[in-house]
């Protein structure tokens, strides 16, 4: 670590649950993050200020006035623009020591799970039960550690999913068939909430990476903004799950 990387991190390393090992280990680690809208925005400003090393972003989206509202790491001038390469001039101008690899299109199949072995952790910042199902599947199967978030309305929840045999994974949590899809479309955001659940999924990576503190590991912590409560649900592995049992 050179004389300007100990400036710039200097308040993280400060932290003894930090300190120059956790610091270098975010420099070394490498995090897939899938979604760059509402959560997945603060989720990729807030690893990359931190220091991860490599990041991989993940959206096959363009850029549209009604993102604009909730998802800050897009501007009004890069309307139509394709989101991930938004995302890496936001990235490249934050912190230009990291490195940023784009992809364009939906990950499926062998190229997600190829894509999911050479992380050291998963970040579900997306918006759709499928990709949420075939994302916990491709970790489970590589034992990648996985931080799952979603926000709807004025409503929002976090998990970890470490990949570890016995534990719970994001499908004991939901099974596949039945799940009502809710948009933000359809139902609409307070775009302050996917920026509380996408920070939160940033400081749960980086603690995972770090291995500082403990994580939300076996527990489902629910955000009520309208109420401004907060409520922690244990989880438990499902022993009929298809994907983890």
């Amino acid at each position: 670590m050179n004389d300007e990387q100990l400036l710039r991190y200097s308040r993280q390393i400060m932290l003894p649950s930090i300190g120059i090992e956790g610091q270098q280990r975010l420099l070394d680690a490498s995090v897939l993050l899938i979604g760059l809208g509402g959560l997945g925005a603060p989720v990729a400003m807030y690893l990359a200020a931190a220091g991860v090393g490599r990041l991989t972003l993940v959206d096959f989206d363009q850029v549209d006035l009604s993102n604009l509202q909730r998802q800050i790491i897009h501007t009004t001038d890069r309307i139509g623009t394709p989101k991930v390469e938004s995302a890496k001039q936001a990235l490249a101008a934050l912190n230009p020591e990291i490195e940023i690899e784009c992809i364009g299109h939906q990950l499926e199949g062998d190229e997600l799970s190829a894509q999911v072995q050479r992380a050291d952790l998963i970040v579900d910042a997306c918006d759709n039960f499928a990709t949420r199902f075939a994302i916990n599947a491709a970790c489970h199967q590589n034992s990648t550690p996985l931080v799952s978030g979603a926000a709807i309305r004025m409503e929002g929840q976090v998990s970890v999913f470490p990949g570890k045999p016995g534990g719970p994974c994001y499908r004991c949590l939901y099974p596949e068939n039945g799940q009502v899809e809710d948009t933000c479309t359809a139902n609409g955001v307070l775009a302050p909430v996917v920026g509380i659940i996408g920070s939160i999924q940033a400081t749960e990576a980086i603690k995972c990476l770090t291995c500082a503190g403990s994580t939300l590991e076996g527990q489902l912590l629910i955000l009520d903004a309208l109420h401004m409560q907060w409520r922690s649900l244990k989880l438990k592995a499902d022993p009929h799950c298809p994907v983890c049992s």
